[in-house]
């Protein structure tokens, strides 16, 4: 394996997820005194700016990058970071990119559950194990509703944002487990070895969105 390059101990490395939080997640960390901007279109995984790498991953690989130390921070989502289960600080709610998971069925539904389908079966498992509800978890990687309408399951566990999904295929939450958003998390490791350069971000953060240490 090769071994990571050394880095200036004022460098910071930040996992950033691709798609829709990459553009506000810049735009903010920018105006928390980053020299940050928008990556141009590429294929580039790593982009390099003055005293700031910026790894751009999957969403469910940014905990890993930060728990492991590859990066000193990231942002990722507060859904992505539970199902994780990873180890890392999380000082600041960002505040955008908010939505919150629920279980979902079929308006009117109350037949017992036997199989949840989900993205989430970490977090899944706890919601019914705490419920004592013994059903079936299967994991689903994309159109989850659609679960719930053939049959496959009784209920689904997914994010609602708006809820018109939902009100288009006669689908309804029956409980909101968590709200979630957008959340800055830190390499525990990192925040002493980095402080200098973490904590200052860490209140700029924080005064941005408003959130009182």
């Amino acid at each position: 394996m090769t071994p990571a390059p050394l880095r200036a101990p004022d460098h910071l490395t930040l996992a950033l997820p691709k798609g829709r939080i990459l553009e506000e997640a810049i735009a903010l960390l920018s105006g928390a005194g980053l020299p940050l901007t928008l990556p141009e279109k590429s294929r580039a995984l790593r982009h390099e700016f003055p005293g700031v790498t910026v790894l751009e991953l999957r969403n469910q690989d940014v905990p890993v990058y930060v728990d492991l130390g590859v990066a000193d921070a990231g942002i990722v989502g507060k859904d992505v970071l539970t199902e994780s289960g990873r180890e890392v600080y999380e000082p600041v709610d960002l505040r955008f990119a908010a939505c919150r998971l629920s279980l979902i069925r079929e308006v009117g539904a109350t037949a017992p559950l036997v199989r949840v389908g989900t993205k989430y079966p970490r977090i899944a498992r706890a919601y019914l194990n705490a419920r004592g509800i013994p059903a079936e978890v299967v994991k689903l990687g994309g159109n989850i509703e659609l679960a719930a309408l053939t049959g496959l399951a009784e209920a689904v566990i997914d994010l609602v944002q708006t809820g018109s999904t939902l009100q288009a295929n006669n689908l309804e939450e029956q409980d909101v487990l968590f709200e979630s958003s957008a959340r800055l998390i830190v390499n525990r490791a990192a925040l002493k070895l980095r402080r200098a350069r973490l904590r200052p971000l860490i209140e700029r953060l924080r005064e941005i969105v408003g959130e009182e240490a």
